[in-house]
């Protein structure tokens, strides 16, 4: 520090100390600092000469707490205020012997023509005059400032009570996490009192005088060791621990600070420090002072996006802790970096297989993150069902991506090792949604935790760390503290005992929703059925699908498949795997294998198969409702040479004379009726205008049945395919069928209206026997001539066009064929004679199906005109031209 010499005297002349202030222990007491050069600088304890301030609280390790004396701490608050950070000039009087210590006047500024603050605290009544028996004109003047304050009645002079002006200071705090909770994230006003390093102070919380350890969010700045006696090792300290400490008390070492209480670290908390010029954390990181924590830095107060982006800005300009960093993850660029596809498979529950723009596929794992584990001393055999939570993760990942475009960027590749392959690890976007992040959100995946010099990690690494913080507080998934659900799946594949069991349930259940776990070839795949926790194998029936190559175990040789048998396994692959379908199971076979008909979004796939060329009508068809459109479809693909039809070549047919005798004339008996219900599928429920007095009849027999007779709450218990009553939501009983039950919720179809419903078994009550007997009173059509178009938006806007067209209207219905156990129809407004369907195709919002009889071929002209009309005006399904042209493989109009 530098030190000038005073004007000259006999006695030697006075000292000059000239420096900052870097901290004020008491009202007469604080150190000095000097400039930095080439590191911290030099300090020295002062006293001020000729003055006693009160000494203020504190509370040494292991010992009592030694209370304020009072105004103690308003001697020392008005010192700090005044002279912390400042440029000072402090004139030494002497120098205690033993201690070495100086005392003397302290002025503000940069000479002696600054504020004297030693008379200053006398003035305030801060402080005491110290007996000098030399006397002097010094020690006169405090003499007579002392005397004015007293007269004045000034700080500890004044007559107030001075147990007001002693601290109850707060030294610990008895639950730290409910007292982060209880200041919400709000600013604290606080003074720093204690540096520990670049990240740990002491700090001082006002004004309730709570004083606590703070911790950084998100950072950690080098550090010092302490040796035995509990004091910083200089031999162990770690490199730049000095100049961080320094760059933090030079900036709020007893400053006016806000704090953000965001987490505790056992007794410490952790949170946010706002200085005047920002968060101190990140100006420490910025210059190289500290780096970023996975542990905290998701707990920052508005993100950790800065303090990221601080650290980048350190590491590429290698500032003091970087300055030998070198980057340890590898630069990935151009489409390797980032891309779009489709999702083809969810493998677990951190994996999937994306459909690349090139047409390959790749497996890609979502980075840093963790699917559930099976605990340590357990072994499994079926991970999706066995490891608790494992299933829960997959279906979280399947209902949400199977299908569905994703944007691809890949973090980083992890290599090959001996016991795994390369893993591509990459951020997976769907929509708006980071789909990692959701996942751990949900508590269906843990976070990886790396070392901090390992930048192979995730690009949003920060917000599943917050994520997952939440999902712990939340207890979900992974981290509740109840027991995982259990799976109990029974798998039948290839096992003819129990396929002949399970059979006659689901012949008997019709349509029966499922999920595809495995595609074995185009025309065999292994389904689960949630319904029956079972697994089984199901071959498509109708068709013969070309054989797949394939390994043949155990040694793994490939075996070479038929023309086509590996393009229709694709195809399936790629239509139905992990989708939700639903089956229809007609048999058997020897080997335990079901067959039957499957339907992925509405379509059949042993037509789609045919219609594809990848498959053929087998003879086990011929007795199939869907014999016709399997037919059709074999003769578009024949026609277009598709596949297994390259090389066709067409027979020579000699042309037929005409059948006299053949039925050429559309039959017509019409029959009128009210639609009662629409679907989504375009099937109506419909009651004939005839039959309503009984419908009424019987259901006022009914309600007076249920008003003389109120069931009892809970006396019946539903089961799948029964009749029942059931309470609708206008409080009056119907005649209803049980569809299903899960757990308390009853499945329910309103047999004489043709409404389903999800009600209660409470609501449900056993149905007299005299009022089973009736047949329904509505019945299941579908619209004959025509189809819904396949984009979901325009088929919800083509039913609700058919549900106003038909709303309380009188219908005259023909029935035109039988298909499927549904019969088809035409339904005309009966005051106007207006084709229904006819006018749906006329507006564009229905398309028209063809049909080989020839009893239909004139009205079908009448429909097709129609549809022309449509297609030339380019009204809703045709606005953008001749959608049928699309419906190519390379539009992926089939996928």
């Amino acid at each position: 520090m530098a030190s000038v010499a005073a004007n000259p005297a006999p006695a030697p002349p006075p000292v000059l100390l000239k420096g900052i202030v870097r901290q004020v222990i008491s009202g007469d007491s604080l150190v000095i600092r000097g400039q930095p050069k080439n590191g911290p600088p030099p300090e020295k304890t002062v006293g001020l000469a000729g003055i006693i301030a009160p000494k203020i609280g504190r509370k040494p390790p292991n010992s009592e707490e030694i209370k304020d004396e009072p105004y103690g701490f308003d001697a020392r608050e008005f010192l700090r205020k005044k002279v912390v950070g400042k440029e000072i000039t402090f004139q030494t009087i002497y120098t205690v012997p033993v201690s070495g210590r100086e005392y003397g006047i302290l002025y503000l500024g940069r000479d002696t023509s600054g504020e004297n603050l030693n008379e200053a605290l006398i003035t305030e009544g801060l402080a005491s005059v110290k007996p000098d028996t030399r006397g002097g004109a010094e020690h006169q003047r405090l003499v007579e400032l002392e005397g004015a304050a007293k007269s004045a009645g000034r700080g500890k002079w004044s007559t107030e009570d001075p147990s007001s002006h002693v601290r109850n200071i707060k030294w610990s705090v008895e639950n730290p996490r409910a007292f982060v909770e209880k200041m919400g994230g709000r600013r604290i006003s606080a003074v720093v009192e204690f540096v520990r390093d670049g990240s740990t102070m002491r700090v001082l919380l006002l004004p309730e005088y709570y004083n606590i350890t703070l911790m950084l969010s998100g950072v950690r700045s080098p550090g010092f060791k302490l040796d035995s006696e509990g004091k910083p090792d200089p031999s162990q300290t770690e490199p730049f621990a000095e100049e961080a400490k320094f760059f933090v008390e030079s900036r709020v070492l007893q400053r006016d600070v806000e704090v953000i209480l965001e987490s505790t670290n056992n007794a410490n908390f952790v949170g946010s420090l706002i200085h005047p010029n920002g968060n101190i954390a990140e100006l420490l990181v910025k210059e190289g002072f500290a780096r970023c924590v996975d542990w905290s830095i998701a707990t920052v107060t508005g993100g950790p996006e800065k303090l990221r982006a601080a650290e980048r800005q350190a590491k590429e300009k290698r500032l003091r802790i970087w300055q030998n960093y070198s980057p340890t993850a590898p630069t990935i660029t151009g489409s390797a970096k980032q891309f779009s596809g489709k999702v083809l498979e969810v493998v677990n529950g951190d994996a999937i297989v994306v459909k690349h723009p090139d047409g390959s596929q790749r497996k890609i794992f979502l980075a840093s993150i963790r699917p559930p584990r099976p605990a340590e001393d357990r072994k499994v055999a079926r991970p999706l069902y066995d490891i608790p939570w494992m299933y829960e993760a997959r279906e979280f990942l399947r209902k949400r991506l199977i299908g569905k475009k994703v944007e691809v960027t890949v973090d980083y590749i992890q290599p090959k090792s001996e016991m795994f392959p390369e893993k591509v690890c990459a951020t997976v976007i769907a929509g708006d949604t980071n789909v990692a992040e959701a996942l751990v959100a949900k508590g269906l995946a843990t976070v990886v935790r790396y070392r901090q010099d390992d930048d192979q990690r995730s690009s949003s690494y920060d917000e599943l760390l917050a994520a997952e913080l939440k999902a712990i507080k939340s207890g979900n998934g992974v981290h509740s503290k109840k027991d995982p659900p259990v799976h109990r799946v029974q798998d039948i594949s290839g096992d003819p005992g129990k396929a002949k069991q399970f059979l006659p349930f689901l012949q008997r259940a019709g349509k029966t929703e499922a999920v595809v776990e495995f595609v074995a070839s185009g025309s065999r795949v292994r389904l689960y059925i949630p319904k029956e926790t079972c697994q089984i194998t199901f071959l498509l029936n109708g068709i013969s699908c070309p054989r797949a190559s394939r390994a043949t175990a155990p040694v793994g040789v490939p075996t070479e498949g038929e023309p086509y048998g590996d393009e229709a396994l694709q195809y399936t692959k790629e239509l139905c795997h992990q989708r939700e379908v639903s089956i229809e199971v007609e048999s058997i076979d020897k080997g335990g294998n079901f067959i039957g008909w499957l339907w992925v979004e509405s379509k059949n796939l042993s037509v789609e198969l045919v219609e594809e060329g990848l498959a053929k009508i087998h003879f086990s068809a011929e007795k199939s409702p869907y014999l016709n459109k399997l037919q059709i479809a074999e003769e578009n693909a024949r026609r277009r040479r598709a596949k297994i039809w390259s090389n066709y070549v067409e027979e020579k047919v000699e042309p037929e004379e005409p059948e006299e005798t053949q039925e050429t004339e559309r039959k017509i008996n019409t029959k009128s009726v009210i639609i009662t219900e629409v679907t989504p599928e375009l099937r109506f429920y419909v009651q004939t205008n005839e039959e309503g007095p009984k419908l009424e009849a019987l259901m006022e027999q009914l309600r007076n049945e249920f008003e003389i007779h109120p069931p009892l709450a809970g006396a019946y218990t539903p089961k799948r395919g029964e009749m029942c009553a059931a309470k609708f939501v206008d409080g009056d009983w119907y005649r209803a069928r049980v569809e299903k039950v899960t757990g308390q919720q009853v499945h329910v179809l309103y047999v004489d209206f043709g409404n389903r419903e999800v009600t209660t078994a409470a609501r449900c009550a056993a149905l007299p026997g005299v009022y089973q007997t009736p047949l329904p009173f509505a019945k299941e059509y579908g619209l004959a001539f025509v189809s819904l178009p396949k984009d979901e938006d325009d088929a919800k806007e083509a039913v609700n066009a058919f549900t106003e067209d038909t709303r309380n209207r009188s219908l005259l219905l023909n029935v035109e064929f039988r298909n499927g156990g549904i019969d088809y129809v035409t339904l005309c407004a009966e005051s106007t004679k207006q084709d229904i369907g006819k006018a749906l195709v006329e507006d564009g919002l229905l398309k028209v199906e063809f049909r080989r009889e020839k009893r239909f071929q004139n009205i079908l002209r009448e429909y097709v005109v129609a549809q022309d009309m449509a297609k030339k005006r380019h009204l809703n399904i045709w606005r953008y031209g001749d959608i049928t042209d699309d419906d190519a493989m390379e539009f992926g109009v089939r996928r």
